[in-house]
């Protein structure tokens, strides 16, 4: 290790230095942070600096890694975290190629196999950036989308080369001493005769009259091309831009990514990157519905903006989202059904322990997510000391329930009273009083004592306790609450045991598919008032309608500014005549149409078929509006079209679209007619029954 040897002081004077000169660009850190008074530094760069302020060298990161470097100063008994979701850049310019990743080297570009794409864009020298134009269908952010951007801007240039410089264009070479890969062939016919392998992209000219066509891999395997498009066409300092991560084992392989897929394959996974304009618009506004004709997508991609948000751009499927991450998504759905016991919280029916029938008071989805994010929110938002005081608490709390043996071990109230402990969970601890001959068992609030042990008071009577909670008189629980703090502050320990961490706000997103399916007044009921973007945080709060039923009836529901909820909905369903006017005003409506989510359907097994699927919707979707009383919330969405992967176009119609389009006309003038021109527009061709004898007839 060549880490030069440094003191503590040194490592403090260098946190000093950065906090007076800010850590530049170049040298922030994509994988390990130092953690100190709830600031975060790059590991190697405190190195560098500190090493600067002791022996003035240059400040230099490149005699030692960030293994090296977090081994180091967790030895100077510095706090390392790692970072959540570990990103690269990756800065690809004429003369050299630059990445965040120590591993990352142009003598190995076979390393692409271990990565997966999230953003890449052109970017000037003047600094202006330039992002692929996407044609219908196209997949976002794929493995050629880099090659695609260079393509779409030295087009003119790359048409203008002569045959013989097409040829030898250099395209890819995996190690210096491995096999050149070049050659732009102008069909995949003459590509095939070079190489035969699916290994390839296409890029698509004049009017996709013509095309390119050149070797395509790995997220590494067109820095050649696109180096080389810098070198001849490109000016002093352009660079592309690409981000990109380690893959994991929900992504899809790099076969997923060419654009002949086989159907044995996985389906490609669409990777969306942080310029979503979705995300964009749910981050603005709180709350958002996504509306449309049916078939649009929305609640799928509903679900891809949550797990865009929440993995910041890592992701976008709630499925690769990390056990822990997946907690900060929800889904329902509602229906007719549905009411606010579901929602928000009522009573259940329970059975006692003695057998019989009882109801309890259980929170709604919505009410336990809420509970979820306000946790993490209001964590985030205390101070260090709050923080370890709490955890303090928690340990002591920890250590008192794990040296006790349940139903066994007694404790004396102040007025003697002998009870034992005999369970308890994260909200109660359940106890026996065997000399009390009226009531001898007895449920008390974990919150209670929590609360006393962080406190500053010096709890020496019930009294106390009393004026504590605000409450006029004493209850009977408060004597065992205060017999087992006493018990706890006993043993507890001054400081804690395991190493402090602060909480880090995180986004909670609540997904409501077919909101208007459900009676919105009966399901959020008073969470109207809540609910408004503006009513956000504890100036919103509320009581909730079984309060009188809570441990805590002064408890207060309010939600947190980190959550953000998604709703669905088909404009042509007739509930939406009923949603909710109060409730319209609260969510930012946005219209998704069929031509906006082409993208779906680069899930089908090759591009003929999703050009003909395309060609045919868009006809369908025209002959559409063209009908008096139909108009653009009729349309049919390329979901539909998904179908194709198992069904031909002639079953497609006949089971799904036909009789959907059906119910539309029914009780319209003319319905056969306006079926024809449909039929028409989608190409499809019936036999009639002349053709279906004179077939029989040659049997």
């Amino acid at each position: 290790m060549s880490i030069p040897k440094l003191s503590k002081q040194h490592i403090l004077d260098a946190l000093k230095f950065i906090d007076e000169h800010e850590v530049p660009y170049h040298n922030q850190s994509y994988r390990y942070e130092l953690v100190d008074n709830d600031k975060k530094y790059p590991p190697k760069y405190v190195i560098a600096v500190a090493n600067h302020i002791a022996t003035g060298q240059e400040i230099a990161t490149d005699k030692f890694n960030a293994v090296e470097a977090k081994s180091y100063l967790e030895g100077l008994g510095f706090v390392i975290e790692t970072k959540a979701q570990e990103k690269f850049l990756l800065s690809i310019k004429a003369d050299r190629a630059e990445s965040t990743d120590e591993r990352f080297t142009m003598e190995d570009l076979s390393l692409g196999d271990k990565y997966t794409i999230l953003d890449v864009y052109f970017q000037k020298a003047s600094g202006e950036k330039i992002r692929r134009k996407y044609e219908k269908g196209e997949r976002r952010i794929t493995n050629q989308t880099m090659a695609r951007i260079a393509c779409q801007i030295y087009e003119d240039k790359l048409v203008g080369l002569s045959p013989e410089a097409k040829e030898s264009f250099p395209i890819c070479q995996y190690k210096p001493n491995g096999e050149l890969y070049k050659g732009i062939f102008s069909s995949v016919e003459e590509f095939k005769a070079y190489r035969k392998t699916l290994e390839f992209m296409r890029y698509y000219y004049d009017n996709r009259q013509r095309m390119f066509v050149f070797y395509c891999w790995n997220i590494f395997s067109t820095i050649r091309f696109v180096q080389e498009c810098l070198k001849r066409f490109g000016d002093k300092d352009d660079q592309f831009i690409l981000t990109y991560r380690e893959k994991d084992k929900n992504d899809p392989t790099d076969a997923d990514e060419i654009e002949e897929i086989d159907t044995k394959n996985p389906e490609p996974k669409q990777i969306i990157g942080l310029h979503n304009k979705y995300s964009s618009m749910l981050l603005e506004s709180k709350n958002i519905i996504l509306r449309g004709a049916p078939g649009t997508g929305k609640s799928y991609l509903a679900k891809e903006i949550a797990a865009e948000i929440i993995s910041d751009g890592a992701y976008n499927t709630v499925a690769s989202l990390k056990p822990e991450q997946q907690k900060q998504v929800e889904f329902v759905q509602f229906h007719p059904s549905y009411d606010y016991s579901d929602f928000v919280e009522g009573l259940k029916p329970k059975v006692n322990a003695d057998g019989s029938m009882g109801f309890e008071l259980k929170d709604g989805k919505f009410k336990t997510f809420i509970t979820r994010a306000r946790k993490n929110y209001e964590e985030a938002h205390k101070t260090l000391d709050i923080v370890k005081k709490e955890q303090s608490v928690r340990e002591a709390m920890e250590d008192f329930f794990s040296s006790i043996e349940l139903g066994v071990d007694n404790f004396k109230t102040i007025n003697n009273n002998v009870f034992q402990i005999n369970s308890f969970d994260d909200s109660h601890i359940y106890i026996s009083i065997p000399n009390n001959p009226s009531i001898n068992k007895l449920t008390l609030n974990v919150d209670e004592i929590r609360k006393m042990l962080e406190a500053d008071h010096d709890f020496s009577m019930i009294k106390d306790i009393t004026e504590f909670f605000g409450k006029n008189f004493a209850t009977q629980a408060y004597s065992y609450d205060f017999a087992i703090y006493k018990e706890i502050k006993a043993r507890k320990k001054t400081v804690p045991t395991a190493e402090t961490k602060k909480e880090i706000e995180k986004k909670y997103i609540f997904i409501i598919d077919e909101i208007n399916r459900g009676d919105i007044s009966k399901i959020f009921g008073e969470l109207f008032y809540s609910i408004d973007p503006g009513n956000r945080g504890k100036d919103g709060e509320i009581s909730t309608q079984y309060s009188n039923l809570h441990s805590d009836p002064d408890e207060k529901f309010y939600i947190p500014d980190n959550v953000y909820i998604i709703g669905t909905m088909n404009d042509i369903d007739r509930s939406v005549d009923s949603f909710d006017f109060a409730m319209r005003r609260r969510f930012r409506f946005i219209e998704i149409k069929p031509e906006e989510r082409l993208e779906m359907l680069s899930k089908l097994k090759n591009e003929d078929l999703k050009n003909e699927a395309i060609r045919r919707m868009s006809a369908l979707n025209e002959a559409i509006v063209k009908v008096p009383d139909l108009n653009e919330n009729y349309q049919i969405g390329a979901s539909y079209f998904l179908k194709l992967k198992e069904l031909s176009f002639e079953q497609l119609w006949t089971d799904y679209l036909k009789p959907l389009l059906q119910e539309y006309i029914h009780g319209m003038y003319d319905e056969p007619g306006i079926m024809k021109k449909f039929e028409t527009a989608y190409g499809y061709e019936v036999q009639s029954e002349e053709n279906l004898n004179d077939d029989t007839s040659q049997d």
